[in-house]
């Protein structure tokens, strides 16, 4: 059988390219097979051309023979045949000679040549005789013989012993790469090994294990000089880097986390081609996934197991029943063929000559497979002595600055325990690309290239506080380009897994507010020093309590802190917000989460926090007790907290000045009588619920100066609401109001009237005698006509009469000098039944702004 050369180059490669999965026991038992090949095919070669038998008859009864017997003769005498018989030599018969009838001379010489016979027969008496037999079987009768003894006589395993030997080897062979080649598990491993090659080979991997040797040596230097050239980075995100912390962090009840400095390298070492910053980008990916489909499967670790206990079984089998059938392969053998009919001989003697071979061939084959089972045990030792489906990058991480690089398990993990057994490096070197640290490595030089200065200024805007504004989405890091941005005042980050402030923050010296959403952020302590002392204004957007960086708690300057997440103590038993009782200059707590009682640590914030906002989200707030110790409280805010009665708690807020019930289930208001004990409330938002009515008891809150009862239910209102004379702002828009009491002419303070979206028909003249109106909002009504009073209303600025049944606006609206076209939201036909001059009058402000 010929091979060509492509099908031989292709086993070839076969080697090489999962030789880092192969230890060494695999390649030695390969070479083993190779020899055991080699041996097999070399028996097979000699017994194809040279195995054969050569057979000779027994004679047991020469007289069975039909051969011509021994020739031989009598003895004369018993001396003679006693002589013969020791000898084992025919004696020559000795012929009487008769002369009488011949003449003398001729006597004489007969005489003379009978005793020269005498003498010879003497002679050769006296020298040993051949022996043998003579068979006179043709040519033909030994080859047939020979072939049918070679069947007959010979063993089994003397014919067939090198054919074993390649079929045994062929299946050794093919156990120890069946892993390899089976569909289930090829796939994976090519994937794998094609994913180990461009990792080792990655200038990214080359680039971060040289950052960590240069990291290293830069903290023995320090450690030696006892200077540090660079600032030592804090991170005060709590547990994860809590347990590295330095001991010696000067932070109040935090841990700086232990992120080692990244110490100034080469320029060449810190500028990656963009070409291979792609290639790393793309290997980080297929990592992950390459991750996710392996590790949730052992697979591979099972059918590796069972081909070493294949061959291991095999190994037992062939070494049982070949050391049985050593004995056998001899050189001499009796063969009773049952053909003498045909050659007249019952018995044959045979020897075979390829039995010295076969026998040194068999010897050194078992040897062969000793050592392979001694192997095959070794590899069944090293397998199961020790968790091959766990793996750790203990080492790893101890060696470098990847202290995230994560333990695997299953099927990934005994790929790499493999690879080990090759070279360890592949596995440490491929640990880079486990871990996300060195990934935010890679992105932030990636950043930094695409994010220069000129294009982050671009994107600076003036918000609706005319401030300086940059909004920075989904980015893989932050930029160091934003710390040049020193006029920036407001900073927005969102969706960006890794967040860092440097030291260069402090460069930033007009940022006064910070976004954070869902931004883990770490910063330097350098930069938290700056952040404490100049940052007023924090919004954290979270999904879990845990994500809130650690280092929010210790912002003394904070003024204003939003948090929007999830706080429910049913989903977080054993987390709450940290301790605030550094956050010493707090005016402002915000919560948008879904609490069911209020968390205990906002108690500290007691003595100066003055606003206090919740928004639960639809979750139910069912304990408010702690608020009675804040009684600075000036603003309260409870919005979509599931209430259905006005809580007690808030009663005790004397200093309250403002008060937000907005978006509950509150349906009465009796309690409302309380509040004229809060002195100063001036404002209630009652709005977005379900209240019905109104008690008389609100004309005691004489303090009030705004009041907000819109989307309720309310179908009137009674006379005592009109009896507030601070009462400044009332909306009592979108219920089902069908008549505005007369007695809102006594609110001569009222400023801005809301009873849209209701069911008026006609509008009290007395409403007119507040002249201090500056907005009326009639709209989505069932007004007919809008009273010429109207024009009373001189300090009239909006007024919005939109969605009525008015067929016409009465010309009195030119006495309201400040109404301008867009403060009156009405529509087009009725606004063109006014006046010219009306329209011109009202017009003209609008106009001349559209001129400019």
């Amino acid at each position: 059988m010929m091979f060509t050369l492509t099908e031989v180059a292709s086993l070839n490669d076969i080697q090489p390219t999962y030789r880092i999965l192969k230890p060494w026991w695999d390649v030695f038992m390969d070479y083993l097979g190779l020899v055991m090949l080699m041996l097999a095919i070399f028996a097979m070669t000699m017994q194809i051309t040279k195995d054969q038998v050569a057979c000779l008859p027994c004679l047991e009864d020469p007289e069975e023979a039909s051969g011509v017997k021994p020739h031989s003769f009598p003895p004369q005498n018993a001396q003679e045949a006693a002589s013969s018989a020791a000898t084992g030599v025919p004696m020559v018969a000795t012929v009487p000679l008769v002369t009488k009838d011949l003449p003398d001379d001729v006597v004489r010489e007969i005489h003379v040549t009978h005793q020269h016979t005498a003498v010879a027969s003497e002679k050769y008496a006296n020298q040993p005789q051949p022996t043998g037999v003579r068979t006179n079987l043709d040519y033909q009768q030994y080859i047939f013989i020979n072939q049918i003894c070679y069947h007959v006589a010979l063993p089994w395993y003397s014919k067939y012993f090198p054919y074993l030997t390649l079929i045994h080897t062929l299946i050794l062979m093919v156990s120890s790469n069946f892993w390899f080649k089976y569909p289930k598990t090829s796939s994976k491993i090519e994937h794998f090994v094609s994913i180990l090659g461009r990792c080792f080979e990655s200038p990214w991997t080359t680039k971060a294990l040289s950052e960590t040797a240069c990291e290293d040596s830069e903290e023995n230097k320090q450690r030696l000089t006892g200077t540090s050239s660079a600032p030592k980075q804090v991170s005060l995100e709590g547990k994860e880097d809590g347990a590295n912390a330095s001991p010696s962090a000067p932070m109040l009840g935090v841990k700086f986390s232990a992120d080692k400095p990244i110490a100034e390298v080469p320029s060449s070492m810190t500028i990656l081609d963009k070409k291979d910053g792609e290639q790393a980008k793309a290997l980080f990916e297929k990592v992950r996934k390459f991750r996710a489909h392996v590790e949730d499967s052992d697979f591979i670790y099972k059918l590796y197991v069972a081909q070493t206990v294949v061959k291991t079984v095999k190994f037992i089998l062939i070494l049982c029943y070949t050391s049985t059938f050593l004995a056998k392969i001899n050189f001499k053998h009796d063969c009773e063929p049952e053909i003498k009919q045909l050659t007249g001989y019952k018995k044959f003697f045979c020897t075979h000559n390829m039995a010295f071979m076969l026998n040194k061939l068999l010897i050194s084959y078992m040897a062969l497979i000793l050592i392979y089972g001694m192997t095959c045990l070794y590899s069944l030792f090293w397998v199961f002595r020790r968790p091959l489906k766990e793996y750790s990058f203990e080492k790893v991480r101890e060696e470098s600055s990847f202290s995230d690089i994560p333990d695997v398990k299953n099927d990934f993990a005994f790929l790499l325990h493999m690879v080990d057994q090759y070279d360890q490096l592949y596995s440490k070197r491929f640990g880079v690309f486990l871990s996300e640290v060195s990934e935010n490595k890679l992105r932030e030089i990636s950043l930094n290239h695409e994010w220069t200065f000129e294009k982050l200024r671009q994107l600076v805007t003036r918000n609706a506080q005319d401030q300086q504004e940059l909004h920075l989405f989904m980015l893989s890091g932050l930029p160091n380009a934003v710390f040049d941005l020193t006029d920036l005042e407001v900073l927005k980050l969102e969706l960006i897994p890794e967040v860092r402030f440097s030291a260069k923050v402090s460069q930033m010296t007009s940022l006064q507010e910070l976004h954070l959403c869902h931004c883990p952020a770490k910063v330097e302590q350098t930069g938290f020093a700056f952040l404490r002392d100049h940052l007023r204004c924090l919004h954290v957007k979270f999904t879990d309590v845990a994500e809130i960086p650690a280092w929010v708690y210790l912002l003394r300057s904070l003024r204003e802190l939003n948090l929007i997440g999830n706080l429910s103590s049913e989903n977080n038993k054993m987390i709450c917000l940290e301790s605030m009782r550094d956050l010493r200059h707090l005016k402002t707590l915000c919560l948008k989460s879904n609490l069911t009682k209020m968390p205990t640590n906002i108690t500290e914030l007691s003595p100066h926090l003055i606003r206090l906002v919740v928004h639960n989200d639809g979750t139910k707030l069912l304990v408010l007790n702690s608020l009675k110790k804040m009684a600075n409280l000036i603003e309260l805010e409870l919005h979509t907290c599931e209430l259905e009665r006005i809580p007690h708690a808030i009663f005790s807020l004397t200093n309250l000045q403002e008060l937000d019930l907005k978006s509950n289930n509150i349906r009465t208001i009796e309690e409302i009588i309380s509040f004229q004990h809060l002195k100063r409330l001036t404002c209630l938002k009652l709005w977005h619920n379900k209240i019905i009515t109104i008690p008389s008891s609100i004309g005691q809150v004489k303090s009030l100066e705004a009041l907000h009862l819109s989307h309720n239910k309310l179908e009137s209102l009674p006379p005592a609401l009109f009896t507030l004379p601070k009462l400044r702002h009332l909306d009592v828009g979108h219920n089902s109001i069908t008549v505005l009491p007369p007695d809102v002419g006594l609110l001569h303070n009222l400023q801005h009237l809301a009873i849209n979206s209701n069911k008026l028909e006609v509008l009290p003249k007395p409403l007119f005698r507040c002249n201090k109106l500056k907005g009326l909002c009639l709209g989505h009504n069932a007004l007919t006509t809008l009273p010429e009073s109207v024009g009373q209303l001189v300090q009239l600025t909006q007024l919005e009469l939109r969605g009525n049944c008015l067929d016409r606006l009465p010309a009195q609206l030119g006495n309201c000098r400040l109404l301008r076209k867009s403060g009156l939201i009405v529509e087009d036909h009725l606004f063109d039944t006014l006046p010219g001059e009306v329209k011109e009058s009202i017009s003209r402000d609008t106009t001349f702004t559209n001129g400019l």
